[in-house]
């Protein structure tokens, strides 16, 4: 049963900032978080929150951010000043891919979206980006901090493939997807803070890894309302639960246990990824705050017995600006 071996499967979560309260936190600290937290007034005052200029490109990238990935643009946020615009383009990049699956009718015109983006990179590369934000803001970046362009085609080629609709055969498939996507994203932060560190590396293929299953869980209620299941075939097929079952939002124990198996891999990522802690460069700490968002999501997936489409797994947790603050005063991922 889930819910019975969870304790000793995983061990307890590491979540939230234990041992927090021993510390003295430096004065101001509970002010500033609430500020990270507030909505802003207008794209002139995200720029100037953000450390960044005024033009139209930077806030086109930061309201695209807090609109679809608001939890990657508060984590950009703690980045140092110097490195914030360049990791806002970034994901910009990432949310304008991801979404083109979702926004498309046919996977005809989604393959037109993904053909732009990769003659967008090579024009970057030749010094001569299209007028587009995104676009704009990523050949910023790239000349900035000497980008590999390897990992941005990397995002482009598999969420190209992406468009096929298929579930993932396996759980090795939806991980192969996560490394090309996620990894490849923090590898590419990683270039920005300046960081060139095999550990670092390997706690960013297993962080992205987890950040890929988390977001295949947290999106099943969504998908499910569009006739759609991507969870790994081979782990339903293992305890004898259909796409159907799904879709119906059952709450059998056995569609219980296959969201189990799937979060306990998510988990079992942060954990390999946090055994290089002692080994990872203190600088590279900010480009994996994002681990913070992804056990709030466990913990509360544990809480409600693995329920997949328990309403409180879809809404914000108001507590997380804080958290994220927490953490990177401490220095830990």
């Amino acid at each position: 049963m889930a819910a019975s071996t969870l304790g000793p499967a995983w061990g307890p979560l590491r979540l939230g900032v234990p041992g927090f309260c021993r510390r003295r936190p430096p004065r101001g600290l509970w002010a500033r978080a609430r500020r990270l937290s507030e909505p802003v007034a207008s794209g002139r005052s995200v720029a100037a929150g953000s450390g960044l200029g005024a033009s139209g490109t930077d806030r086109y990238c930061l309201e695209l951010l807090r609109k679809r990935d608001y939890e990657g643009y508060l984590c950009s946020l703690l980045l140092p000043a110097e490195s914030r615009s360049s990791a806002f383009a970034l994901r910009a990049f990432n949310v304008e891919l991801a979404q083109i699956k979702d926004t498309v009718s046919e996977k005809t015109i989604g393959l037109m979206r993904t053909q732009f983006w990769k003659k967008t990179v090579d024009d970057i590369y030749g010094d001569n980006p299209p007028h587009q934000p995104v676009a704009i803001e990523l050949w910023k970046a790239v000349r900035r901090h000497n980008l590999t362009k390897r990992w941005l085609m990397k995002i482009i080629d598999e969420r190209e493939k992406n468009l096929d609709d298929k579930a993932y055969r396996n759980i090795q498939e939806l991980e192969n997807y996560a490394e090309n996507t996620q990894s490849s994203l923090l590898y590419l932060i990683l270039e920005i803070l300046g960081i060139k560190d095999l550990h670092a590396d390997h706690a960013a293929s297993h962080i992205g890894k987890a950040q890929g299953i988390v977001t295949c869980l947290r999106a099943t209620p969504y998908h499910g309302s569009r006739r759609r299941v991507f969870l790994p075939m081979d782990i339903c097929m293992l305890h004898g639960v259909s796409q159907e079952d799904f879709l119906r939002k059952s709450q059998d124990r056995n569609v219980r246990d296959v969201v189990y198996d799937v979060a306990s891999q998510a988990h079992l990522h942060l954990k390999h990824a946090r055994s290089f802690h002692r080994s990872v460069p203190v600088k590279a700490f900010p480009a994996f705050l994002q681990t913070v968002a992804l056990e709030d999501y466990l913990k509360k997936i544990q809480q409600v017995d693995f329920d997949l489409f328990h309403p409180s797994l879809q809404r914000k947790n108001p507590l997380l600006p804080l958290s994220l603050y927490i953490q990177s005063w401490r220095k830990r991922y």
